[in-house]
């Protein structure tokens, strides 16, 4: 059986295909997703809290270098197979070299109900995949046509996405204030986790039912992308991982993380940055496809690889 979360997101397709009025209004899956946002940022701060050191910095570089050689290696491959123009495969690039906080809190979750070993810091990995991923994928199309938008401009965009600063500002509270001090708030936040992400997978099968039917199949080619590119780019994840010297639980979420697609952050940034990209297709793609096969298969799948590929 799947985990029970998987479960609400199976109820959220089901019900958005068989074109149920079920649907979360806008004002309360915007404050399902700041809460969960909130949430990751606040366990990974207060699991940092007392265990920064000199030696994370490896692993942070490395994973900075994860989302800009993401991206890089993507835009070629969406240019010239997938025949999309310059601004989409720049877009579709980013979106993918980015990383989708719901499959981060998905792998969370199976990574604890399986009481696999997670390192203090791995909430980060999520920050540090969206912007590089945000910024050369803006930059790729600035290459590729000439576009005058300003490093400035590009920087904001990409720091300012509300993901970002949640996320972020979550790490930074948890760092500063500890288990101790944020005993209050704790009960709201770290206790109603997997029913708040439980909500936010219900919403989240609504919005992918709505890009499946009636299934874009003209879009074959962006199809296939979308569900082989996951399984190389986890590969990719968990080589790193396993080079890294990380826990198991750490490796499977950095996995999940390389083979996800942002569809929350990217979004906002690239259609403020890149005017000419149809972002609705990088949101297709990202949550219509990836995010599923994700949630649905793709983590327990990961999970095996990392097994056999750490010869666990």
């Amino acid at each position: 059986m799947p985990d029970i979360i998987v479960m609400f997101f199976l109820l959220g397709v089901i019900a958005g295909v068989a074109k149920s009025d079920l649907k979360v209004p806008k004002a309360a899956y915007d404050t399902l997703s700041i809460l969960l946002m909130l949430t990751l940022g606040l366990k990974g701060g207060l699991a940092l809290h007392g265990n920064v050191h000199w030696q994370l910095l490896p692993e942070v570089i490395t994973v900075i270098l994860l989302g800009i050689a993401i991206p890089l290696a993507l835009y070629p491959l969406l240019r010239k197979w997938i025949q999309l123009s310059s601004a989409n495969s720049a877009s579709i690039a980013a979106h993918y070299g980015s990383a989708s906080a719901g499959t981060f809190a998905v792998a969370l979750a199976f990574a604890e109900a399986n009481n696999l070993s997670i390192a203090p810091q791995t909430t980060l990995y999520l920050v540090l995949l969206e912007l590089p991923a945000i910024v050369v994928g803006i930059l790729l199309y600035k290459k590729a046509t000439g576009s005058g938008a300003s490093m400035k401009g590009i920087w904001h965009e990409a720091l300012t996405s509300r993901g970002v600063v949640l996320l972020t500002g979550g790490v930074i509270i948890g760092y500063l204030y500890g288990p101790d001090a944020s005993k209050e708030i704790a009960p709201l936040f770290l206790g109603a986790f997997k029913a708040l992400l439980a909500l936010f997978l219900l919403e989240m099968g609504v919005c992918a039912s709505r890009h499946l039917a009636p299934f874009p199949l003209h879009h074959w080619k962006l199809v296939s992308f979308a569900l082989i590119a996951p399984f190389g780019l986890a590969m990719v994840g968990i080589s790193a991982g396993i080079a890294l010297g990380l826990p198991q639980g750490s490796v499977l979420i950095l996995a999940a993380l390389t083979a996800s697609a942002s569809y929350i952050a990217a979004p906002a940034a690239i259609q403020a940055a890149i005017k000419e990209a149809d972002v609705g297709l990088a949101i297709f793609a990202a949550l219509g496809v990836t995010f599923p096969l994700n949630v649905l298969l793709g983590i327990p799948v990961y999970h095996w690889m990392v097994g056999v590929m750490s010869g666990v």
